[in-house]
């Protein structure tokens, strides 16, 4: 029981990891000093599809599921949970890369906004 817990606590420290991936960039508006946290999750991020490696919390996921009697799933985090929602995009391959590359491309255009939203007066 303890370890389907433990599994299911690294599921959403994994979504909370993407979350902050995709929207942290508007965290900048609370603090400026934010950046120098967001900025290392887009990157690591956006290296981890492109480069096609394995985020470190997906095979503690999938070991504890086991360990707590689940079924290992195949492949990474975001072609388990998003490919069946995103299956238009192609090969599991194909959507990493293309998620690797529109996190970077969708923080970039969030920092570009929001400075000229600061700074536009300035």
């Amino acid at each position: 029981m303890i370890k389907r817990i433990l599994a299911n606590f690294i599921l959403w420290l994994h979504v909370l990891f993407v979350v902050v991936a995709v929207f942290g960039a508007f965290g900048i508006l609370i603090s400026s000093r934010w950046v120098w946290i967001h900025i290392p999750v887009v990157i690591w991020s956006a290296v981890v599809n492109i480069a096609g490696w394995t985020c470190p919390l997906t095979p503690m996921e999938k070991r504890l599921r086991v360990a707590g009697g689940g079924e290992k799933y195949e492949g990474g985090f975001l072609n388990h949970y998003l490919g069946p929602l995103l299956s238009s995009a192609g090969s599991p391959r194909r959507l990493e890369i293309t998620i690797g590359v529109a996190v970077l491309l969708w923080n970039a255009i969030l920092y570009g906004a929001i400075y000229w939203w600061l700074y536009r007066g300035a």
